[in-house]
């Protein structure tokens, strides 16, 4: 009996051991994970800023983006269109919650004079309008381009009524072509957008009754 004892504990020790090595070996070889953030337009690159009132309070979001992109890796697309997920290669923050982010900082550069807040904001915030995007398609090939569909509404928020709603269509090229090449393209696109609604937001505060 002490024999049979004295050999399982031998056997124990070696697994143990084995183990052990195996993790010391695996662990450095380990790929670090890369985290990345959209990055908002540079001020001095903007050619076009539109000054409006500085008492205008716009409320950014929320924003929707599609269930598959709605998780911590980056996503892209292979060959027949089939989903992939870089597992070293993810966002640093919700990417939803990014693009808001990003929205509102392009704005804060386009229209110099109003002021901006996430949702959900706080309820003695007197926001004026309030700008809702969706988005409904956002497909990446790191070997071709991306392709974004933004559907965007603003909303005067003192009648809760919709006074724009628009589609963005918007398709480049990924250059370079690697994550970090995706996370520009995928910036630019979101410049584009923020764009489009700056005006949209200066010709409301320019022709009030465009919101009747």
């Amino acid at each position: 009996m002490k024999q049979i004892g004295i050999n399982s504990c031998v056997v124990m020790s070696g697994v143990c051991f084995v183990l052990v090595l195996s993790g010391c070996i695996s662990v450095p070889n380990s790929p670090t994970p890369r985290f990345y953030v959209l990055q908002a337009v540079d001020g001095n690159q903007v050619s076009k800023k539109i000054n409006i009132t500085s008492d205008v309070f716009i409320g950014v979001g929320p924003v929707k983006i599609p269930e598959y992109q709605d998780r911590p890796q980056i996503v892209t697309q292979g060959k027949e269109k089939m989903l992939k997920f870089a597992q070293f290669d993810r966002w640093g923050e919700s990417l939803d919650l990014g693009v808001a982010r990003l929205i509102r900082e392009d704005l804060t550069v386009m229209l110099p004079g109003a002021k901006f807040t996430l949702y959900p904001w706080n309820p003695t915030i007197s926001v004026k309008y309030q700008v809702v995007v969706e988005i409904v398609q956002l497909d990446s090939d790191l070997d071709k381009d991306l392709f974004l569909v933004a559907q965007w509404q603003v909303i005067d928020a003192q009648n809760t009524k919709t006074v724009i709603i628009k589609r963005l269509e918007f398709r480049q090229p990924i250059m370079p072509q690697n994550y970090p090449g995706l996370v520009k393209t995928l910036s630019t696109a979101c410049a584009s957008l923020s764009s489009e609604i700056a005006e949209a937001l200066a010709t409301l505060e320019a022709h009030p009754k465009t919101k009747e």
